[in-house]
């Protein structure tokens, strides 16, 4: 029987038939015909008359359901991302309100399903405000212990709808929707497992927004959730009590989400008392036990379905991992917790011995990985969450929670397992391999917490007989590719502990292994222990090393993707390793490894790590000049014609050269220069390519390092020379050009500062201007970043009259401000917390004093961002940030320059005591009377201006502001030559605070005025002497 329906329904219909017609013509048109209609009033509506329409067939209800979820999406608000114009209609928005709710206990699982999207993308505009009656809708619909349809449907709206809800939201929620949620979990007579696991979904995302809230709102939501935390805790006993059932994913997702909820729990309500928390306990137990047994079947061993890879229909996991993965973090979570971690901690030896059992290779991993090396390397390396991952990351807890006793319960658990591995080996079974695999992972993963424990000597001994009892057994292990495997990665983790002997014989073992025909996982094994072990017994192996190096070049013609790189980080150790074979490595290997490089130059990773080959290679002695004229012709050649090359080749080109001229000596600089120093300037000027532009920027800034002044005139022209630099600079400061382009013009424009002030000095002018103007256009706050580090450079180069600078940016023009420093100034105070690299720091915070000491009329002129003036009581939610954005205080800017500074002292002095723990930390090293970083901190803070610190005090303080920097041996020898880099800045800082104080008590009453609490105590500490 036809459905009855009106013409447009009809055309509507006829148009989503159509849709799905064979005809490619057919389909394309009537695509276009509903987009041209989804601009028209009343389409939304439409789209949901047929979606509630029964007697329409379930295919084009189901399509009509995307098209409706979609055109919300795009025309319900309309200062939404994705909006496309025009809005729905106030009238038709009720319209497609009203139809859709009662839609919600269709009997087809997926409209259900869509018509839960489709009203959850509404509520995320509409509800509560202009929407108050879709709660008591769904809780009437989730009551109807009848209509299973509508408990379903209405679940699953409420699931869509608690992922977005906020903590003015959840006090209103919880006391009304609990009950219902708790009359599901406990019926299991009534509701089948899905559902209720549904149920505590919900519950899951209530609690969890408890995590968000602060103040008021958490205290009223914690009040009415606890008269039903008891109840709740109750069934999920019961829930848990039951050992688990093999091949039901429907059991394991109910279990999951009672996890999930625990878990909550735990995190977020702070009086959960060890009473309540002890009646889960032992059913938690009981899921653990039994949860082994299952998972040792189904993916261990492989005999029973996992459901690896599969979902529900609301795209939740049932797979068994993802279930263990859980049940880990729960026990990770709760020996994590100070309280709770005392209720387990009589179980601490079972449950070590249970998790490494847990970590076993599964079936399907041992497969996959046979069959690919690449995701054998990229799971070991990438640390892919996986079950073994999560069971490490629990052992390695409980060593922190419980210390001494949890590394002797691993330690005993290993060779518990490695004398059932032995038991298994000799009564037969084929599997006998993995769990002394396991156990060996179990010790790799925690290796950094074993070998630098802090207990007796016992400790160590006992570990580094155990290791060598498993090692030396080698019985079988060459049948066993993935335990042979685990053996080498073992010895090269624990090489400083473990027998030099021992060591030996695993070197030559791994060597042996590169050159046979092994399985790739051992391959990958003796890689990584070659890697480990060539740094510490290079001299054992001269005679092997010419055979090693071929036998890891053949296995490089071999390699892809993950193992390609493991091989060339192996072949890094080997070529250090054979230094005094050198003259003879590199012209066989160097042309090997620039044919990697440029098969691969568009991988970012792998050429990297080819670079990294050729610079040890050019690093070893004599190898430089040959490596040079090696490389030389062909980078010319490249750069010559740069627009021809395939992508990535002349980045990559470039790349090579900044590595040649990195800490070369002068002749070969300019050899390079000779080369291709104009080649390198036209793609400057002429490229439009990104990473071109960075890589020929980094590229001039090394020029100008290795060339410096003698630069000028190795082409016969200084001025011409001059001309082309300062070209490149107003190239790569165009306000016009892509920020992208610009990233690198910091480090470019400081070499020309720091080797040719003299001549850069007579372009300042012109350079600020340019400075600012790229400033005001940029869109990467790291770019913004390093051009205030050139503002700030420029200041120091001023001094001692810092006015001029001033005067400079004040007759500066900057677009829509008075005058550049009314700019400048503003933009620098809001990001200087943000610029990172000890140099970069220390440059722009002496500017800022030094700006600061002018006392300058016009910086009082200028208002800047103060503080964050902090929000109300709760989370910041989407609607609220629209309301409410985040507002600040204003302050003028001589008091704004003031509190960064004392900022920058905080900070120094909070790096200090992070490291006061550490044994070989410099502090220690610094302290004289033995009293502890603090007291280092309080002398340096407190010495008086005319009294010369201690030496040893502030070199302490300075090295823990350099061991902050992350920026990589390019900058450092960038920016290594500045005598800027002699300034002690916990003593300029201090100093200059001390001598305020002392000659100016007005002014520096006045600054401190605003400072914080924190700022204040840096204060008192420095001038309390």
């Amino acid at each position: 029987m036809e459905p009855v329906v009106d013409r447009d329904q009809k055309w509507l219909l006829d148009c989503l038939s159509a849709t799905l017609d064979t005809s490619r013509d057919i389909r394309s048109f009537a695509e276009a015909s509903l987009q041209q209609a989804s601009s028209q009033p009343g389409f939304g509506a439409a789209l949901s008359k047929i979606v509630v329409n029964n007697e329409i067939s379930f295919g084009l209800r189901q399509l009509a359901a995307v098209l409706l979820k979609q055109f919300i999406k795009q025309h319900w608000q309309e200062d939404e991302e994705n909006f496309v114009h025009p809005v729905v209609s106030a009238e038709e928005k009720a319209a497609i309100r009203q139809l859709l709710l009662p839609c919600l206990d269709d009997s087809h699982g997926k409209i259900r399903t869509a018509v839960s999207m489709a009203v959850a993308s509404i509520a995320q505009y509409d509800w509560p405000e202009d929407w108050p009656e879709l709660l008591p809708f769904l809780l009437k619909l989730i009551s109807g212990e009848n209509n299973i349809n509508g408990v379903h449907g209405s679940l699953r709206c409420l699931a869509l709808l608690s992922d977005d809800l906020d903590d003015t939201l959840v006090p209103k929620l919880v006391p009304s929707l609990f009950p219902y949620l708790h009359t599901i979990v406990s019926s299991s007579h009534l509701y089948e497992k899905s559902l209720r696991a549904k149920a505590l979904s919900v519950v899951h995302s209530c609690v969890s927004v408890l995590g968000t809230m602060s103040g008021v709102y958490k205290t009223e939501t914690l009040a009415m959730m606890m008269p039903m935390l008891n109840s709740l805790m109750e069934q999920f006993s019961i829930i848990l009590q039951d050992p688990m059932q093999s091949e039901d994913p429907d059991d394991w997702s109910i279990r999951m989400e009672v996890l999930k909820c625990l878990l909550q729990f735990v995190q977020n309500i702070p009086n959960l008392s060890e009473t309540q928390f002890s009646v889960i306990l032992a059913p938690l137990w009981q899921t653990f036990i039994s949860s082994l047994k299952v998972y040792q079947l189904s993916a261990i061993e492989g005999k029973q379905d996992s459901h690896s890879g599969r979902y529900d229909s609301d795209g939740g996991e049932k797979s068994l991992d993802s279930f263990v993965i859980q049940l880990f973090e729960f026990l990770l979570t709760i020996v994590g917790n100070s309280r709770l971690a005392k209720v387990i901690g009589r179980d601490v030896k079972e449950l070590v011995y249970y998790t490494i059992t847990f970590l076993q290779i599964t079936e399907e991993q041992e497969h996959s990985w046979s069959l690919d090396a690449n995701q054998y390397v990229a799971d070991e390396d990438d640390v892919t969450y996986s079950c073994r991952v999560s069971g490490s990351l629990l052992l390695e807890e409980l060593i922190n929670a419980y210390g001494g006793e949890a590394i002797k319960s691993i330690m005993e658990a290993c060779q518990s397992h490695f004398s059932e591995s032995c038991q298994a080996k000799v009564a037969g079974s084929e599997d006998w391999w993995r769990l002394q695999e396991a156990s060996l992972f179990a010790l790799v993963s925690l290796s950094e917490q074993l070998i630098e424990v802090e207990d007796s000597k016992l400790t160590k001994d006992n570990l580094r007989n155990l290791l060598e009892q498993m090692i030396t057994e080698d019985s079988g292990i060459h049948e066993c590719p993935f335990l042979h495997a685990r053996i080498f990665s073992t010895i090269s983790k624990f090489s400083s502990l473990i027998n030099r002997r021992i060591c030996e014989l695993s070197l030559y073992a791994a060597i042996q292994a590169i050159a046979s025909d092994v399985p790739a996982p051992v391959k990958v094994g003796a890689c990584r222990a070659l890697s480990q072990l060539l740094p510490v017994y290079s001299e054992n192996i001269q005679p092997y090393i010419m055979g090693l190096l071929s036998s890891l070049t053949n296995l490089l013609r071999q390699a892809s993707d993950e193992t390609l790189h493991l091989v060339l980080e192996t072949l890094q150790a080997a070529i250090k390793a054979g230094q005094e074979q050198s003259m003879t490595i590199e012209p066989v290997i160097s042309p090997i490894i620039l044919d990697v490089w440029s098969q691969h130059v568009s991988d970012p990773f792998i050429s990297i790590d080819a670079v990294e080959v050729l610079e040890v290679i050019k690093n070893a002695p004599g190898c430089l000049q040959p490596l040079v004229s090696r490389i030389l012709p062909p980078i010319r050649s490249v750069l010559e014609k740069p627009q021809s090359q395939p992508v990535g080749l002349v980045a990559g080109s470039l790349d090579l050269l900044i590595m040649l001229l990195k800490s070369a000596p002068l002749d070969v600089v300019k050899a390079i220069f000779d080369a291709c120093f104009n080649l390198v300037i036209q793609i400057v000027l002429q490229s439009d390519d990104h990473a071109e532009m960075q890589n020929a920027t980094e590229c001039l800034a090394s020029f100008l390092s290795g060339g410096r002044q003698e630069l000028l005139v190795w082409a016969g022209d200084p001025g011409l020379t001059m001309k082309r630099l300062l070209d490149a600079a107003s190239r790569l400061l165009d306000p016009d050009l892509e920020s992208s382009g610009s990233l690198f013009v910091g480090s470019y424009i400081l070499q020309l500062i720091l080797h040719l002030p003299s001549q850069i000095s007579l372009h300042i002018h012109e350079l600020v201007a340019s400075v600012v103007r790229r400033m005001q256009s940029c869109e990467i706050s790291g770019l913004k970043s390093s051009l205030i580090v050139i503002l700030a450079r420029l200041v120091h180069l001023s001094t001692p009259d810092v006015d001029r600078f001033i005067n400079l940016l004040l007759t500066t023009p900057a677009k829509d401000y008075e005058n550049a420093l009314g700019y400048v100034m503003p933009e620098w105070t809001k990001i200087q917390g943000e610029i990172q690299g000890a140099y970069q720091i220390k440059v722009t915070t002496t500017a800022l004093a030094l700006l600061l000491s002018t006392c300058h009329a016009e910086l009082a002129k200028i208002n800047v961002q103060g503080n964050l003036i902090k929000s109300s009581a709760g989370i910041t939610t989407r609607s609220k940030a629209k309301l409410a954005p985040f507002r600040w205080t204003t302050i003028l800017l001589p008091a704004k320059i003031f509190a960064l500074l004392l900022d920058a002292l905080i900070e120094i002095q909070e790096q200090a005591l992070d490291d006061d723990d550490d044994e070989d930390s410099d502090w220690e090293e610094a302290s004289n009377d033995g009293s502890g970083v603090q007291q280092d901190i309080l002398y340096s803070s407190t010495v008086p201006s005319n009294v010369n610190p201690s030496v040893e005090h502030l070199d302490a303080m300075a090295k823990v502001l350099d061991e902050g920097d992350d920026d990589g041996d390019y900058d450092d020898d960038l920016t290594k030559v500045d005598p800027l880099n002699e300034i002690k800045l916990p003593e300029f800082l201090t100093s200059f605070v001390l001598n305020l104080y002392e000659t100016d008590q007005a002014l520096f009453n006045y600054l401190s005025q605003n400072l914080t609490d924190a700022q204040k105590s840096v204060v008192r500490k420095v001038i309390s002497r």
